[in-house]
């Protein structure tokens, strides 16, 4: 019985490869110093799994920025705009390419945009959207698949599993850049590509290679079944010698069982924990002499595996299959889980004795293959640790319970329709057409990331932490006059992270030390852990608000995360439905925005980015989720009176099949991502007739190029086109956190510029 694992971290226990990149993009290390601390990573990556006893360690798992990019460039899929980055400049190199389709290149008297950015599935990692035209051709230009193999099987002493972006997959998560065709009619195009990868990875030594294929667990049209079909039939034909296994994760196979298990492959990989009840469909479907490999270790969650419940799957399996037809894996890549919970010194013991990270699961796996030969011993163990966190008075609070159990739909509704609403906020307000603003967080310096250490260490004391942190917010607030921004914010330099922060200051959250997780590229998040009951102790933002609207007679927008958002963004608890867990949340936000309202803040932020994230993988799944998760929105924004303004802000989704909902969230103004697409998330606003605002970005923060006005200018002019005057609000795509002073300062001067030419042209209605 082999022990199969489908991908590992890479950013390293201390984010070493952020750190890196962010040094190579800033001109500090050379590109031979970056790939150093890729082998490093690298080899800690493949030692700590062979000493685990994995028998399939990955390789090509390991990404600079994401492993659809990856992809694009394996296969020679480089938009011809991004070609002048290696003719104009002889000097840079194929990873100076990556990078521009990644973040964007302005220098070398280029000024080429990033490809769209979207997330992977329903996880907060993000991908580079494929770009597709009628009639692709495809040919191997990346040869870092090969590198990696090799340099695995030095470490390792022999043959690595190389990782690869399903074919299908691979065109099914990108977009046609014209009409009049499917991209999935490019797979005659594309597969031969793929062909010589495997053959030249078999020359290579390759044994085993992992096609990633999480497509199989959506919804497929016939074309998209039949494209599988021969996908993987002409690999069969066409690659003798080299075992390949498909993996599927995140969802069940549901119709596309007889699919996938007849596929002409070696291995099926089956995700578990997310859908058990699979492997009763599957067994009697697979194809004769055809592996499985069991997804029973959550490689999504940090809880620690239930061995009972992975045992009972496991051994279903063995007994029709037997046991050298069964391999035991994580239910997908551990690159959503944090690296080594060794590492967490300062976590509750109670508590860490409920968890698992990469590391640990690599055990886990381990293990339930030692007790399937016959060591209690570690059964036991992990049946004790299970009692115990059960049993434990940390987790339930019945007050909490019993006002979520309280609540009415009357909690979920604003007073007075958006109409009337509208109305009373353009009196209130008195902004003018286009007002501008952003979405909420400024550059955070190393002078003020210093501050927070400082703290942490004794340092400082909390007045002189505050006393520096005041001084940032008054600066930012004058500067933000200074530009003739309409509706200001404080910058948010008290906080750590959009969640982390939040949960920092609810009951029944925990935090790490090292828990750091990729969101994309270089941008690591580091997730709370909810392990029980939440609520509200005291107010969490009031004071960092209020002080900022004392320095202004300008509106300074109160900045919150909503609770889907709290939710998707930490390791939620396992023992009870994430319906009841959002709801805690959502009225614990409620309290805030009450308080904020209560201080005098008339415009409230209520951030849901995640919302389109965790909508289930397949559509029958939807609506059950949309219900509650609406829901909660709607009841942490419905305490307030009709001439509070309330926002929210969402950002890489796709939302034109869930317009209604997002409709239905009745959120006064609606910021989001628009500027990678040229706008074209609007036209599903526009087809549906979305009757509240909209504050379409109008520059990418998750690149460093500047925008121009003319650009800023056409992007608004298209929105007007598309949505009324009136309802539209200029901002940035996202918070600008992550960015430098210098090109902030120059993209929201002309932010504000294009905004002021734009009202020129089309009037200056200000108020209805």
């Amino acid at each position: 019985m082999l022990t199969n694992n489908l991908g590992y971290p890479r950013v390293g226990a201390q984010r070493e490869l952020k750190k890196a990149c962010e040094q190579y993009w800033a001109g500090k290390v050379s590109q031979h110093e970056l790939f150093q601390v890729k082998s490093q990573l690298l080899k800690q990556n493949w030692l700590t799994q062979q000493a685990a006893g994995i028998d399939l360690i990955p390789s090509n798992d390991f990404s600079f920025y994401d492993q659809v990019l990856d992809m694009s460039l394996t296969v020679g899929n480089i938009p011809a705009r991004y070609s002048p980055v290696l003719t104009q400049n002889k000097g840079n190199s194929e990873l100076d390419l990556y990078f521009a389709m990644a973040r964007g290149y302005q220098k070398d008297g280029l000024d080429v945009k990033a490809m769209e950015m979207t997330k992977w599935f329903d996880t907060n990692y993000h991908y580079i959207v494929p770009e597709f035209l009628p009639n692709q051709t495809f040919s191997l230009f990346s040869t870092k698949v090969f590198a990696d193999f090799e340099e695995s099987k030095q470490v390792l002493g022999h043959a690595s599993k190389p990782v690869l972006l399903g074919p299908v997959s691979y065109l099914l998560l990108g977009k046609e850049k014209e009409a009049g065709f499917h991209r999935i009619e490019l797979l005659q195009n594309l597969l031969p590509v793929y062909i010589q990868l495997l053959n030249q990875l078999r020359e290579r030594g390759a044994v085993w290679v992992q096609f990633d294929e999480p497509f199989l667990a959506m919804d497929l049209t016939e074309n998209e079944k039949k494209a599988y079909e021969y996908a993987y039939r002409e690999i069969k034909r066409q690659c003798a010698g080299i075992k390949t296994l498909v993996a599927t994760y995140f969802e069940g196979l549901h119709d596309n069982a007889a699919l996938a298990a007849t596929l002409p492959v070696c291995a099926l990989h089956l995700d578990l924990v997310r859908a058990p009840q699979q492997l009763d469909q599957v067994l009697p479907l697979l194809s004769k002499k055809k592996s499985l490999s069991l997804g029973v270790v959550d490689g999504r969650n940090i809880w620690k595996n239930d061995y009972n419940q992975s045992l009972e799957l496991l051994q279903q399996a063995i007994d029709q299959l037997g046991e050298e037809r069964v391999m035991i894996a994580p239910s997908c890549s551990l690159l959503h889980v944090p690296f080594d919970l060794d590492l967490e010194t300062k976590l509750s013991p109670e508590i860490k004795n409920w968890l698992a990270f990469a590391k640990q699961k690599l055990q886990e796996v381990g293990d339930l293959q030692r007790i399937l030969h016959g060591d209690e011993a570690l059964l036991l163990q992990n049946q004790q640790a299970a009692a115990l966190r059960k049993q434990s008075a940390l987790i339930h609070k019945p007050a909490v319970k019993a006002r979520t159990a309280a609540i009415t739909e009357q909690d979920a509704q604003r007073h007075s329709s958006f109409a009337s609403r509208q109305q009373k906020q353009y009196e209130e307000f008195q902004l003018p057409l286009f007002p501008t603003t952003t979405i909420g967080s400024f550059p955070q310096t190393a002078d003020i990331r210093q501050l927070r250490a400082r703290l942490k260490k004794g340092e400082l004391t909390q007045a002189q932490y505050e006393q520096e942190i005041e001084r940032a917010t008054e600066e930012v607030i004058r500067w933000q006059e200074s530009l003739h921004l309409d509706v200001l914010v404080h910058g948010e330099f008290e906080r750590n992270d959009m969640v982390e922060y939040f949960g920092e200051l609810l009951e029944g959250f925990a935090f790490t030390q090292n828990g750091w997780v990729q969101s994309y590229g270089s941008r690591c998040v580091k997730p709370p852990v909810i392990y029980g009951d939440v609520s509200r102790p005291e107010a969490m933002t009031v004071r960092w608000s209020t002080y900022a609207q004392s320095l202004t007679s300008k509106l300074v927008k109160g900045m919150l995360t909503g609770p889907v958002t709290i939710l998707q963004w930490s390791f939620v608890r396992d023992d009870q439905p994430r319906s009841e867990t959002t709801l805690q949340i959502a009225l614990a936000i409620r309290d805030e925005v009450v308080s904020l309202e209560e201080s005098g803040i008339r415009i409230i932020q209520i951030d849901e980015p995640a919302i389109r994230e965790g909508l289930p993988l397949r559509r029958a799944h939807w609506q059950a989720y949309l219900d509650w998760a609406i829901k909660a929105f709607r009841v942490s924004a419905s305490g307030v009176k009709d001439e509070t303004q309330i926002h929210t802000h969402m950002c890489y989704s796709e939302f034109n099949d869930i317009i209604a909902s997002i409709a239905d969230m009745d959120a006064d103004v609606i910021t989001m991502e628009t500027s990678r697409s040229q706008m074209e998330l609007l036209e599903a606003f526009a087809d549906f007739a979305y009757p509240n605002e909209i504050g379409p970005g109008v520059y990418d923060i998750h690149s460093p190029r500047v925008p121009s006005v003319e650009e800023m200018v056409s992007l608004l002019e298209k929105a007007a086109t598309l949505l009324p005057a009136r309802n539209l609000w200029v901002n940035p795509d996202c918070g600008l956190k992550t960015r430098k002073w210098p090109e902030t300062e120059e993209s929201l001067k002309n932010m504000v510029q294009a905004a002021r030419i734009v009202r020129e042209k089309i009037g200056e209605p200000a108020v209805a």
